[in-house]
């Protein structure tokens, strides 16, 4: 990465790539630059391993390393005999006083069965459900959870739950709405046949029943979910699986590397877009990689490394740009994988191929392009 520099008062000579001080080892001079990740010009002195980055994300940059020891300590596995149902009714005051009520989620976790098996996906969505209430003030009963464990069977995963719950989800927006579709789960991906996908593949989220009665394709999410957006309403989509990049078939994907957004809209000129409403989505992998459900930092127990991340990132900074986000979890799987600590044991079949090791990117794609440096997440 290259610094940019203009002339200051002082010169001076780096000793090395990283080493800000002189040739005789002098403090620094600060120097006018601009950050590679925001774009801002700033004076600072760049921390060593984080050159040409500003004061701000040098210091958002150091909790990589600390989430590589955090999650050494996790240890979490779903208990079904303590399971209790996370779906909730509104209060008979609630009820009787007849507000509308402007936040609405959707949270799907799929465990499967025998060797689809996902071990960390329900602690996911209990963690997710906790975050929406706390940090967002979302109203239990405005979120709506599916699990295998969940008492009543409208509340299963199921292709028609799910597609049924998607409905839901944006039935009457209005302006001033904001929508959360969450999923952890497994993703595939199949051939285009109707010519509307840049790759030449359809993205799909698998339903507790995908084997009997099929997968779930991006355009019919599209379709569901993004077009009835009106404007003034806000739909976030937070999704951990395989193949997600583009899950929801939004118009403008973010090059990550090249700090720009691309457009996405297909030759054949299928519609992308909403109804005036904007939809960010957040996936947990680009479209050709595997995420995981993984042993990876604990050695014992699943969990889905990408939605731990997300949610500790915003815990940790509530007021946190979607570029920042970004940013720190492309680096966290970085220093993983370079520590050779991504393991996606989902397959036997899938831990020969790639040797134990699954490289995954998280991707941010959205019906319209935003500045993602300034612009602040909030669901």
């Amino acid at each position: 990465m290259e610094l940019r520099t203009t002339t200051t008062s002082t010169t001076t000579t780096t000793c090395s790539k990283y080493c800000m001080s002189d040739s005789n080892h002098r403090p620094a001079v600060r120097t006018y630059c601009r950050c590679s990740r925001c774009e801002t010009g700033s004076n600072y002195v760049s921390s060593k391993g984080f050159h040409s980055i500003c004061e701000r994300h040098s210091d958002l940059f150091r909790v990589v390393k600390d989430f590589v020891s955090k999650f050494k300590h996790m240890d979490r596995q779903t208990d079904v005999n303590s399971y209790s149902s996370l779906n909730t009714k509104p209060s008979p005051a609630e009820m009787l006083s007849g507000k509308r009520w402007n936040k609405r989620a959707l949270l799907c976790g799929v465990t499967y069965k025998r060797k689809y098996t996902l071990k960390g996906t329900v602690n996911d969505v209990k963690d997710m459900r906790e975050l929406l209430i706390k940090q967002y003030n979302y109203p239990p009963h405005c979120i709506r959870v599916l699990t295998e464990f969940e008492p009543e069977k409208e509340f299963h995963p199921t292709k028609k739950n799910i597609e049924n719950s998607l409905k839901w989800l944006v039935e009457g927006c209005q302006f001033g709405d904001s929508l959360v579709f969450y999923f952890s789960g497994h993703g595939l991906r199949q051939p285009d046949f109707k010519n509307d996908e840049v790759d030449g593949f359809d993205e799909t989220i698998c339903p507790v029943d995908f084997m009997e009665q099929g997968m779930i394709f991006d355009n019919d999410i599209n379709i569901t979910i993004v077009r009835p957006l009106v404007e003034g309403v806000i739909l976030h989509a937070i999704v951990d699986a395989c193949h997600s990049g583009t899950i929801l078939d939004l118009q403008f994907v973010y090059d990550h590397k090249n700090k720009r957004w691309e457009d996405h809209t297909p030759r054949s000129g299928a519609r992308k877009t909403t109804s005036g409403g904007l939809a960010i989505c957040i996936s947990a992998c680009e479209d050709h990689q595997l995420a995981a459900d993984t042993t990876a930092f604990t050695g014992k127990t699943m969990n889905g490394a990408s939605t731990y991340i997300f949610i500790d990132l915003i815990k940790r900074y509530p007021n946190i740009t979607y570029g920042e986000l970004v940013d720190l979890l492309s680096d966290t799987f970085e220093e993983n994988a370079a520590n050779n600590q991504v393991k996606c044991l989902n397959s036997r079949r899938l831990a020969r191929l790639f040797g134990h090791r699954i490289n995954q990117k998280p991707l941010l794609s959205s019906s319209a392009e935003f500045d993602i440096y300034s612009r602040k997440i909030s669901l």
